[in-house]
């Protein structure tokens, strides 16, 4: 049987021209969030499967790569059930592990721990455009700080990086999962159901007001509770007065901190921000996550036609490994749609090295290679990137497949003059 050459559905090969930026933004990723006091750390890429499956990943939970058992602990003939096979699973994204992480490293951290994870993560998904099985994720998170210093500190250090990529004109789509909660509560839909309500508002983008109300309508919901509660949204505005609106409406449903915390961190981000972007209350933005507990943020980029990157508050998850509760805070950049579109804007690194190519005639006696090796040395030690290569027999070609690299000087060799 002849071998395959293409990968694994949902996974890819990636080719120079997209390393080369990868890399660099993998390099601008670290330099810009350590200006912001975020320090790397690693986790691994195998997790428990105790903790993989523990409610706190959403629809994640449902797309986990699990692992069978190894060795003598792997019994096909005598298992009932999927967890006397499987005892282990590729982690889905970051912050399971990060929590684990610093459950088990917490007395060796500094506090608050800033943090910065960048790894492959692996989702059983449906692969399209900008979405892949395996893929890179890039995460900041704040544990240990209670205050909303720990949501402006990210959405600075997040919308900061994106600028330097020129990106402009983005929004930073922002929420609470309180207001979220207090505008179900205020609109009579009962606390068990609110889950289902919000999958079905999250959809607003897709189906419209006219789609929500009628798929609230059918799951069950009084028609009275779906009015009041789109009502409200047609009222609010995406600013700081749309945060005042629900502060007020929502007044014995909310505590007004919350409120009050939201619009700190919308005027705190428009009085400092360095990139072109806007911020924006988003009454509708949910986030599929479970274990968000606060305020809750999105990149919105219109290139795209989606979001880029996301995060939020979540104190409750590291407490379920500690069994006391730390403050977190996490940003997630959507690094491998933003190497997607920077590949199809056709991106230039800026201050890339300097590329220059040799072209050796065939049958270059070793005295003359010496020479043009020497040549090399010199001119890498210089800070210039040299590839040497024989001439092929379509010259023009080869050259052509250079310049395409980048390689924007090529100096030839000749047996006869040298």
């Amino acid at each position: 049987m002849a071998l395959k050459k293409k990968p694994v559905t949902g996974m890819k090969d990636i080719l120079p021209k997209e390393m080369a930026i990868r890399d660099y933004v993998i390099r601008l990723i670290k330099e810009t969030y350590g200006t912001f006091g975020f320090t790397s750390m690693e986790t691994p890429c195998v997790e428990h499967i105790e903790n993989l499956n523990s409610k706190q990943g959403g629809e994640n939970e449902k797309l986990i790569f699990k692992i069978l058992k190894r060795g003598e602990k792997l019994k096909l003939e005598t298992a009932e059930k999927e967890n006397d096979l499987v005892d282990s699973g590729l982690r889905y994204d970051l912050t399971v592990p990060l929590c684990r992480y610093y459950s088990n490293n917490a007395n060796e951290l500094p506090s608050p721990f800033k943090a910065l994870q960048m790894g492959n993560v692996w989702r059983a998904d449906r692969p399209q455009r900008g979405r892949y099985r395996q893929f890179m994720q890039c995460d900041i998170d704040i544990l240990g700080e209670p205050t909303n210093l720990a949501e402006i500190e990210l959405i600075l250090a997040t919308t900061t990086l994106l600028g330097k990529l020129d990106f402009k004109n983005f929004t930073i789509r922002i929420n609470d999962r309180r207001i979220l909660k207090a505008m179900a509560a205020y609109s009579g839909f009962p606390e068990e159901s609110y889950d289902t309500v919000f999958i079905i508002l999250d959809k607003m983008d897709k189906i419209g007001f006219e789609g929500v109300a009628k798929e609230l309508e059918e799951a069950g919901f009084a028609k009275e509770s779906v009015e009041k509660y789109l009502k409200m949204f047609e009222e609010i505005t995406p600013d700081t007065a749309g945060v005042e609106y629900c502060r007020e409406k929502l007044e014995g449903f909310l505590d007004k901190e919350y409120a009050d915390g939201l619009k700190t961190i919308i005027d705190s981000v428009n009085a400092v921000k360095t990139a072109e972007f806007k911020i924006a209350f988003d009454p509708t933005l949910v986030r599929g996550m479970s274990y968000y507990t606060g305020p809750i943020f999105e990149i919105a980029m219109d290139e795209y036609g989606g979001s880029v990157g996301g995060g939020g508050r979540y104190d409750e998850m590291i407490g379920k490994f500690t069994g006391n509760q730390t403050c977190a805070c996490g940003f997630s950049i959507g690094f491998e749609r933003i190497v997607m579109l920077l590949l199809e804007r056709d991106y230039q690194i800026p201050g890339a090295q300097k590329k220059k190519a040799y072209l050796i005639e065939k049958n270059m006696p070793a005295e003359g290679m010496q020479k043009i090796i020497q040549q090399a040395t010199k001119e890498r030690s210089e800070g210039t990137a040299i590839n040497i290569a024989v001439m092929k027999k379509n010259k023009k070609f080869q050259k052509e497949q250079l310049a395409s690299e980048g390689y924007t000087e090529i100096e030839e060799f000749f047996v006869d003059k040298m």
